[in-house]
């Protein structure tokens, strides 16, 4: 039986700073690896989520000079939990000044879960600086996608953590779980935001594996980073990504040319995986990697394997 890869071995940035890039926005960013590798781009999940130092270590450090920043907002960036001007296409607009500020015109271009919907939206709208796409988790952020998971789907499969998610709302507006969050995180009451900060987060964090992961509890509810997750991700799924419905699959046929790797968990269960199968459909050139016995997460074994052999053959080629 061939062992499964996982993450090579940690490891510090090599350069990290803060990039302006307008509307009081400011990005934090890091480079690890080696300077003048192949060069590459990390696009966190989420909304709202932020880079961690174990994400450096799926990128071989000796063939790689990696890019890896905090979304509009999160992480490190600058002004926390912000939404105003914090859209898909500002994103997108800042990969843009990050490829600019070191200096390449194609990069590999790596996003799991929200990471892959801005991995799409981006090389739909730059397919020419886009070398190759490894994609986990995909998300197409379609309304079925959204209602699956906030209205109606996975609250069938967790029924108990569904009630602790559906807590903090008013009864008579749990039939809209998004906006009724909307109106408590965009709000004045400093407690309430917080709860349901936590609550939102918490229903992300306790859903994403196969089977229960503590760490991800403990991570997910911690009040600092909930507040810009819940905050971040309500806003984008509120306004569907600034997306058209079905826009990045309708706009598939722009990725010809770029080969990449699709990896999905079978039980994946914020990304449905017929998503991922409808982009491959569309997009042959990608390998397909369907992981049996794997949810949503990238920490999952089987998911895991794949991306390092990803990472390491396009690291090569």
């Amino acid at each position: 039986m061939t062992e499964l890869r996982t993450v090579y071995p940690a490891i510090e940035p090599y350069e990290t700073g803060m990039i302006e890039v307008g509307d009081g926005h400011s990005i934090y960013y890091e480079r690890s690896g080696t300077r003048g590798g192949k060069p590459a781009v990390f696009l966190h999940g989420g909304p709202g989520g932020g880079v961690s130092p174990i994400h450096r270590q799926l990128f071989d450090p000796a063939l790689y000079d990696v890019m890896l920043f905090d979304q509009r907002g999160c992480g490190r960036s600058t002004p926390y939990a912000e939404l105003e001007a914090n859209t898909t296409w500002h994103l997108v607009a800042d990969i843009e000044r990050l490829r600019a500020l070191m200096g390449v015109d194609k990069w590999l271009v790596f996003g799991g879960s929200w990471g892959s919907t801005l991995a799409l939206a981006y090389a739909e709208t730059h397919p020419e600086h886009v070398s190759a796409l490894i994609l986990r988790g995909v998300y197409t952020l379609t309304k079925p996608e959204l209602d699956w998971y906030y209205k109606f789907g996975v609250s069938e499969m967790f029924p108990e953590k569904w009630e602790r998610f559906l807590a903090p709302l008013p009864e008579a507006e749990r039939h809209d779980p998004m906006a009724a969050y909307r109106r408590l995180l965009t709000g004045e009451d400093e407690a309430a935001k917080l709860e349901a900060a936590k609550a939102w987060s918490i229903w992300e964090g306790e859903t994403i594996t196969l089977l229960p992961n503590p760490a991800y509890t403990e991570v997910f509810g911690d009040g600092h980073y909930a507040i810009a997750f819940a905050r971040i991700e309500n806003h984008y799924f509120t306004h569907a990504g600034w997306l058209e419905e079905g826009q990045l699959l309708r706009d598939a046929g722009r990725l010809n040319g770029i080969p990449g790797v699709i990896v999905h968990g079978r039980y994946d269960m914020p990304c449905p995986a017929k998503y991922a199968w409808a982009l491959h459909k569309a997009w042959p050139e990608a390998e397909f990697h369907l992981i049996e016995g794997a949810g949503h997460a990238y920490s999952e074994p089987g998911i895991l394997d794949r991306l390092i052999r990803a990472t390491d053959r396009f690291g090569r080629g």
